[in-house]
């Protein structure tokens, strides 16, 4: 009996491997069985190849696998691009009748999907319905699993819709059943229908709800855009306003406003979007006004690949605007911490009246896996506004009253009965604009250095894991978590660990220097080219690593590419 099983289906854009692909997930979980899995679709609407790849296994997983045990051809082109990543053993489904494929080849396994699709639907749109029946017979699961799915996902269609591919899964079902003979590719399950399955921006979504935001504005910018969908979709039952707006310079600048009169707000863009929001980043450092911003990043410069993935946005994100003020940058590596990280970016940007920037990319959000429930008394609301009640007695209000923190009370203006004075020019504690020296410096010392001592105390300290004694210790941020993980796990010629930064600023030196300093050799592990997290680790502790291992072809690490780049460090 294997430990995995990995499996991709590919296709044309708009054959919909995104719906299969997100039910077989849900299949395989309600199955006893964990699961990773991750799209990967070219920048077009129709046309192309694109392909979502799962990883199911016994154990819990976090990362691609670089070949696929079983792959399903939706299209022709299909066949050539993909059959060189089948394992030995592997094996590909495909509709000869339909692709018009003679010839014999022992990886091909002919199943009528065309055919079935029309039988039980009436339309080829079922051929996915029919393909996800037949890789649930494959891999040994009940077709119960199936059908319980298919009438939660198609929930919301006509009831002939969800009875159509019902029918069409249950034909490839069967015709695995009576069929396929060999049983290499079923796994041992446990008990996981109490998981949820989510992606990461999804988590990430549920967790700006969470932390009771309740407006949302974006230009959509792949891949930033399911976040403004997921919103969207519980924005009536959460009361929320979602607005797209016209450019990126306006969604800033509306959640600001948003922001500056007490409602908790959200946007999101990807790199090309967010050097536009830098002005009014630097507007929300000088008027203190809460802003938590997404900067799910993809390879650049400019329009670069829009539906790829890279950590290239790094060092902008820790600089970017003008001028100085303090900021935190979250960079979440998993499922998880993308929705309590979230909740957490709307606490620290409402404490300390500052912009709270989570850092994403096309990796973490169009990831997928099983997780337990979100622990909501881990992910509490916690409001720092004068009440509407105790607004009503202020007198002598001062918006930005010098404090030993650097924060100033802050209340809602139609809250108070004084005229309430806000400016982006500098200015003195009541918001009056003035040019006067003194006053400057101790706005500034404000803004950036009393806030930053206050930050540097709530830093979320690093993932360690196997560190002590490490011959190798390896160090990541964001999204390479699952290889970091994963490598560490599963190599044993080496004792592997790793430091992963869920936080990049305030850079949480202190936990890391001492790690960093005695280990024997260390590694950084980036999607970019340049090394930016080594970079700014010796920046601000003076520690060179050793090496960095690079990826920045648009495409994320998987375990065997990675262990193949770590073992010539051996």
């Amino acid at each position: 009996m294997p430990e995995e099983v990995n499996i991709r289906i590919s296709g044309e854009a708009g054959q919909g491997m995104q719906t299969i692909g997100q039910a077989l997930c849900l299949i395989y979980k309600n199955a006893g069985l964990n699961v990773f899995a991750n799209q990967d679709y070219m920048s077009r609407i129709k046309g192309g190849n694109n392909f979502f790849q799962i990883r199911i296994s016994s154990r819990p997983v976090y990362t691609l696998r670089r070949n696929v045990d079983i792959a399903v051809a939706l299209d022709k082109a299909s066949i050539t691009l993909h059959q060189e990543a089948l394992t030995s053993g592997g094996m590909m489904l495909l509709d000869r009748s339909k692709f018009g494929i003679s010839q014999e080849n022992s990886a091909f396994f002919d199943i009528p999907l065309s055919e079935f699709a029309m039988k039980t639907g009436g339309n080829e749109i079922f051929t996915n319905s029919v393909a996800c029946g037949a890789l649930s017979a494959m891999t040994g699961v009940e077709f119960n699993c199936a059908e319980e799915v298919f009438k939660a996902v198609f929930s919301d269609k006509p009831e002939d819709v969800v009875k159509k591919n019902i029918a069409a899964a249950l034909a490839g079902y069967k015709f695995i059943k009576d069929n396929f003979r060999r049983r290499i590719f079923q796994l041992k399950a446990g008990d996981l229908k109490s998981q949820l399955v989510l992606g990461g921006h999804e988590a990430l979504s549920l967790g700006a709800i969470r932390a009771g935001c309740k407006f949302y504005c974006a230009y959509p910018m792949t891949p930033s855009t399911g976040i403004m969908n997921t919103i969207a979709h519980y924005a009536g039952r959460f009361n929320i306003a979602v607005e797209q707006a016209e450019d990126e310079i306006a969604a800033v600048n509306m959640a600001i406003g948003a922001s500056f009169a007490g409602v908790r707000a959200m946007t999101a863009s990807s790199g090309g979007g967010f050097a536009l929001m830098a002005e009014g980043l630097s507007l929300a450092g000088m008027t203190e006004t809460p802003l938590v911003t997404v900067l799910a990043q993809r390879p650049a410069p400019a329009t670069g690949f829009p539906t790829r993935t890279e950590q290239g946005d790094l060092d902008f994100a820790i600089h970017a605007g003008h001028g100085e003020f303090a900021r935190v940058v979250y960079a979440p590596g998993t499922i998880e911490e993308a929705f309590y990280l979230t909740v957490k970016a709307f606490n620290i940007a409402e404490k300390y009246q500052i912009p709270v920037l989570i850092l994403s990319d096309q990796h973490l959000a169009d990831s997928y896996r099983n997780i337990e429930m979100f622990d909501l008394e881990s992910a509490k609301t916690r409001r720092y506004i004068i009440s509407k009640e105790d607004s009503k007695d202020i007198t002598d209000y001062r918006r930005y009253r010098l404090t030993d923190s650097g924060i100033s009370p802050r209340a809602i203006p139609s809250w108070i009965e004084e005229v309430f004075y806000a400016d982006s020019d500098e200015h003195n504690e009541s918001g009056h604009i003035t040019e006067d020296a003194l006053t400057r410096v101790k706005m500034v010392e404000k803004r950036f250095s009393k806030k930053m001592e206050g930050l540097k105390r709530e830093i979320i300290k690093p993932t360690l894991f196997n560190v002590p004694g490490a011959e190798i210790i390896l160090v990541g941020f964001g999204s390479t978590y699952g290889i970091l993980k994963e490598a560490a796990e599963s190599i044993r010629e080496k004792k592997i660990g790793f430091i992963h930064l869920a936080q990049v600023w305030p850079f949480p030196g202190e936990e890391i220097e001492g790690i960093l300093g005695r280990a024997k050799k260390t590694i950084s592990v980036e999607n970019n080219a340049q090394a930016q997290l080594a970079r700014l680790i010796r920046r601000e502790t003076g520690i060179k690593m050793d090496k960095s291992i690079l990826k920045f072809d648009g495409r994320p690490f998987d375990l065997d590419f990675f262990r193949e780049c770590l073992e010539k460090e051996f």
